[in-house]
């Protein structure tokens, strides 16, 4: 690890969107969970679309896109999206970035919430630009995590995007993977794992630098609320594996130091893990936003 190069994290914002507090929770009373999330007069909590932007040597690497701006009016409304411009995109602008800087868009599954920034806005999309955002990088997704939004259950068809599996082929950029590594890219640097409690498949992003190691946690964990071990969504696809994965996963992050990069949470983009006398797991060492952090 020492002879690494520089490697830099930085919190990409998207636009945020309102869902259901108790969908949000699962099972926990809202008694307990609005300790946690203030829910509006509709019982919704606000949810960032956070994507996690990796620079290495010449190479920048975006975790995901958001749920971005594409959705029509109605259903944008239906789904609590925040605002009409792609937010994701003037975020990447702070960084002095564009799209096309881009060369690789990890996509740790297809929910529109995690791929619809791939999309241009609604009203661009009126306009005649109907294809993809990123036009040089390539497009990585899990294969377990691509053969579900192909061929979705009945249950979760309404979280993909029709119309995206289609673009991904014809750009003729897509890599499936189904193994650790993502072709092109340092394994020293860069490894995926796998969970399948939310969805099939589910893709999140090792990233090693020469002090940390950044894990992109997506919806295993989708911020410090969803840290403790019983804490699931009512979309979660098995919430009873979904802790077994999470469990997993601390005994590697909690003795490694690791910072879990959350793509929900309203205030926090990463944090340590750490378990108390009483063996439950919490954070610290937080990080609300940060902005080029060398790791």
């Amino acid at each position: 690890m020492a002879n690494l190069s520089k490697v830099l994290i930085s919190a990409v914002e998207g636009n945020a969107q309102w869902l259901d507090g108790g969908a949000m929770f699962g099972n926990a009373p809202r008694a307990l969970w609005e300790r946690w999330a203030k829910p509006d007069s509709l019982g919704r909590i606000r949810l960032a679309c956070r994507a996690m932007l990796v620079e290495m040597d010449d190479i920048k690497i975006l975790c995901e896109t958001g749920i971005g701006a594409y959705m029509e009016p109605a259903l944008a409304q239906r789904y609590g999206v925040e605002g009409r411009e792609h937010r994701l995109l003037e975020s990447l602008k702070t960084l002095g970035l564009s799209p096309d800087d881009i060369d690789y868009v990890i996509l740790s599954h297809l929910h529109f919430d995690h791929a619809g920034g791939l999309l241009p806005s609604y009203e661009e999309r009126q306009q005649g630009n109907s294809g993809l955002l990123f036009q040089k990088a390539r497009f990585v997704v899990g294969k377990e995590a691509w053969e579900r939004s192909v061929h979705p259950h009945a249950r979760d068809r309404a979280s993909f995007i029709p119309e995206l599996t289609k673009l991904l082929v014809e750009s003729g950029r897509l890599d499936l993977v189904s193994g650790p590594h993502i072709p092109g890219l340092d394994p020293a640097r860069i490894q995926v794992r796998f969970s399948s409690g939310h969805t099939p498949g589910q893709m999140h992003t090792l990233v090693k630098g020469d002090r940390e190691t950044f894990y992109f946690a997506g919806d295993l964990v989708p911020g410090k609320a969803w840290v403790h071990l019983p804490v699931t969504m009512g979309y979660d696809r098995f919430a009873e594996q979904v802790i077994d994965e999470k469990q997993a996963l601390y005994k590697e992050a909690v003795p490694g130091g690791w910072h879990l990069f959350f793509t929900h949470d309203t205030d926090l983009a990463a944090a340590r893990v750490q378990q108390d006398d009483k063996g439950r797991y919490g954070t610290f060492e937080e990080l609300s936003s940060p902005q080029r952090y060398v790791i």
